[in-house]
């Protein structure tokens, strides 16, 4: 009997050859100016289409929600032609891939967004935050993040009207999807989490108002592209960039029964995944399961053992695997036949060249 996480699984209008996801992680190899994607990460992305799903690395949907120096943008001609190059090159090695739509919100600095000041829910700058910014050389310089604006209901506006348009730009560009990014401490998380949002109107206070930005751009995603094509990540229980919630286990299953209203394809769940971190309660994973019934990706410090035990438990129906993907870009070959796995080397994670993105072998006995 085939293993749970090589069988087949129906994803909207895409049945994928496994449940394993290629996470969204951040490379910062977007060509300059104009953060476009290019053939270099074409390559990479292609060389890793053995898994079921590829969910990209996060791309800016505007000028103003950039966090780094180096990411992909998906808001200019140029960049949804860059985007082209990666889709076509997945989609020539039988891949399925979705575009992560991203706005960093406050987890920013003037000089990666054109000398603005950034946007949040609120004025609360996020404590101990640090972004690298382009100083001239190709290491980045780590900077601390400033004190964010709140925004305005036309900022909200604009905001939900450039995601809108990004899933349209990401579809044209020839992906198969769009993930909202939800997770992690950027924008929309800053809307959802208590202590980051101390509005006093619709978009704060109650538990409802928390996440009306989150249902306000989830609906407009839908409209734009369709649900069967829109998928959500949500990160309940990390702390990352700043962002604390009071009760996150109330908060995000309210928040996993606000998305199923709408119908999307599928939740992806970040769980923390530094070393001695506790594990997500069974409980919860259960409450998420009763409250949403499409698929749910969990993505955090799985093997192969761990992948197939929530598979079979029923809690989750895909696995994201982020840092192995990186020096193993046939991940899918080397779990289905217990071949060992190449570990990465953290120096070129983030900026460089073909060195460290492209350049790890496949298996060979």
């Amino acid at each position: 009997m085939t293993a749970a996480l090589f069988q087949p699984i129906q994803l909207g209008q895409h049945v994928l050859k496994n449940r394993i996801v290629m996470p969204p992680m951040t490379r910062s190899r977007a060509s300059q100016p104009g953060n476009t994607a290019n053939e270099m990460m074409a390559r990479y992305y292609a060389q890793r289409a053995g898994a079921g799903l590829i969910v990209a690395e996060g791309t800016q949907i505007s000028p103003m929600a950039q966090g780094y120096a180096w990411t992909p943008g998906i808001y200019t001609p140029a960049q949804i032609d860059g985007w082209k190059k990666v889709t076509d090159a997945v989609h020539a090695e039988g891949g399925v891939i979705f575009a992560q739509l991203w706005h960093v919100g406050r987890v920013t600095h003037p000089d990666n967004i054109g000398g603005q000041q950034p946007i949040s829910s609120s004025a609360l700058k996020a404590e101990n935050v640090r972004v690298f910014v382009d100083n001239g050389s190709d290491q980045p310089g780590f900077v601390e993040v400033v004190t964010p604006r709140e925004m305005s209901h036309d900022d909200i506006k604009q905001v939900i009207e450039e995601y809108r348009q990004a899933a349209l730009n990401a579809i044209e560009a020839g992906f198969d999807g769009v993930e909202l990014h939800a997770a992690n401490g950027y924008l929309v998380n800053q809307f959802i989490d208590s202590e980051a949002n101390n509005r006093t109107d619709e978009y704060g206070g109650s538990l409802e108002n928390r996440l009306r930005f989150l249902d306000e751009v989830v609906a407009a995603l839908v409209s734009a592209v369709g649900a069967d094509r829109v998928g959500v990540r949500l990160a309940p229980l990390t702390t990352l960039n700043g962002t604390v919630d009071a009760n996150p286990v109330e908060t995000y299953t309210a928040a996993a029964a606000l998305l199923n209203k709408h119908h999307i394809v599928y939740l992806h769940i970040a769980e923390v995944d530094w070393d001695d971190a506790p594990d997500t309660p069974v409980s919860f994973k259960l409450a998420l399961r009763e409250a949403f019934k499409g698929i749910l990706i969990y993505a955090g410090r799985y093997d192969l053992e761990k992948a197939n035990q929530a598979i079979d438990a029923g809690l989750a129906d895909m696995i994201g695997f982020g840092r192995p993907f990186v020096a193993n870009p046939d991940l899918p070959l080397r779990l289905e036949k217990g071949y060992p796995l190449a570990s990465h080397d953290p120096e070129t994670l983030f900026g460089g060249t073909e060195k460290g993105l492209t350049d790890y072998p496949v298996y060979s006995r």
